[in-house]
């Protein structure tokens, strides 16, 4: 199991080595039937909802593809994670985490 915060420290525990920077992403384009739902929803307005679940999945995929890199490091946990998203093209996005993946031992 990887530990996976958006904190430098965790209680209970020292970093006692620092492995390298780890990170995971995907690249998601929309999709037209969420489209044309999500179009007929901004007619009227709310929540995209469509959009909002598409987004959930993209996040947890790229966690998960960032924690893949810290095992293949043998890291006890990754820190001081966080998310980013950038415009790769018109309608697809990348979403990107990214933290520091660390050796951990317990304190006393």
């Amino acid at each position: 199991m990887v530990i996976v915060t958006t904190t430098s420290e965790i209680p209970g525990y020292r970093v006692v080595k620092v492995l390298g920077v780890v990170s995971g992403s995907t690249v998601r384009a929309k999709h037209i039937g969420r489209d044309i739902v999500a179009a007929l929803r901004h007619i009227v307005g709310g929540e995209l909802k469509e959009y909002t679940e598409m987004l959930r999945e993209a996040r947890e995929q790229a966690l998960r593809r960032m924690i893949e890199e810290a095992k293949k490091l043998g890291a006890d946990a990754v820190v001081n994670v966080r998310f980013m998203t950038s415009a790769i093209a018109s309608g697809a996005a990348e979403i990107l985490a990214y933290g520091t993946a660390v050796k951990l031992e317990p304190t006393e």
